[in-house]
């Protein structure tokens, strides 16, 4: 039975545990397809589409898939997925696909979508994992969208180097070392209201 905590961690797991700044998981198609919002976007909610499903079958599936052949399993059902958003992109979205159409099919090797399989959604229930999925899904997604957000802002200042692959590291960096300074101070200020509320109970 899911309990309440459960729920509430694993709904904030993309935030708290953010796949691209805090696991570092995605690295190279956030770096090479973070260069615009559009992007960004496009990439991070196909990615998040594959997780949230590969999530859901791989958790219906679990007690079902040989131990001996799990990974395989794994693989076909992302790649699956993957054919879909593909043909949908390719099909509906034609501008986009001319972007990250070729990003698209190595979203089956990312790793992000392969450790949520293997690390949650193989041992917990189906809402629970879709729960997951939607959470790192989610927090991929917006990883993507700021960096994207930066820079094109500062590509149309004139700094078109971080709209290339080396700002695209600089820019990675400093955002992780800013998201990390920043959880890091939520977590010294509920340390210390925990601290403080215990101190007045006793």
């Amino acid at each position: 039975m899911i309990n309440r905590k459960e729920i509430k961690e694993t709904a904030l797991g993309g935030i708290l545990n953010n796949p691209v700044f805090v696991l570092v998981l995605g690295t190279c198609p956030t770096i090479a397809k973070s260069d615009t919002i559009s992007n960004g976007l496009g990439l991070g909610l196909a990615t998040a589409f594959v997780l949230i499903c590969s999530n859901v079958f791989i958790s219906l599936l679990r007690k079902l898939i040989p131990d001996k052949v799990r990974l395989a399993a794994y693989i076909v059902i992302i790649a699956t997925f993957v054919t879909i958003v593909q043909l949908f992109v390719a099909k509906f979205l034609p501008d986009l696909n001319a972007s990250i159409g070729a990003f698209i099919p190595l979203i089956v090797v990312n790793c992000i979508i392969l450790g949520r399989a293997e690390a949650f959604a193989s041992k917990n229930n189906v809402a629970l994992s879709a729960l997951d999925g939607v959470s790192m899904g989610l927090g991929f997604t917006l990883s993507l969208v700021l960096m994207g957000a930066l820079r094109q802002g500062l590509g149309a200042i004139g700094l078109t180097l971080f709209q290339a692959t080396a700002g695209g590291f600089i820019v990675f960096g400093l955002m992780m070392a800013l998201f990390n300074f920043v959880m890091e101070k939520v977590r010294v200020h509920k340390s210390r209201a925990l601290f403080a509320t215990g101190g007045e109970n006793e």
